[in-house]
């Protein structure tokens, strides 16, 4: 079992920065993958950004250029966002997948921005 925690989810302005982070306990030498996800209102899921298991980085081309995923090897991910703007709004999820294809969650975090 893998658990995950974000934090560092909240309000800010068009314009501003936020930075999220992403603890794992449990398992963490199962994880192969880890990355974010986000789900704005009336929209489905997406991913933001991610490590691969061969640790190459994936983003989505809306966030590329403004938005940076880190991570501390399986501990913990990171995203940096920068120049936020109001279709950033969403609920971000952490995302973590073992070497058995087992997917985890963390419970989400809420950002908004908005003036």
């Amino acid at each position: 079992q893998v658990q995950l925690v974000e934090s560092g989810g909240g309000l800010v302005q068009p314009g501003g920065s936020l930075r999220l982070s992403c603890a794992a306990s449990g398992l963490i030498g199962s994880i192969v993958a880890m990355g974010w996800y986000r789900q704005a209102p009336g929209k489905e899921l997406e991913l933001v950004a991610s490590f691969t298991s061969g640790g190459t980085t994936n983003y989505a081309d809306s966030v590329k250029g403004r938005f940076t995923i880190s991570r501390d090897n399986a501990k913990a991910v990171y995203l940096q966002m920068n120049s936020l703007n109001p279709e950033d709004t969403a609920v971000y999820y952490c995302h973590a997948r073992t070497g058995t294809w087992h997917n985890y969650w963390g419970q989400g975090t809420q950002v908004t921005v908005s003036s």
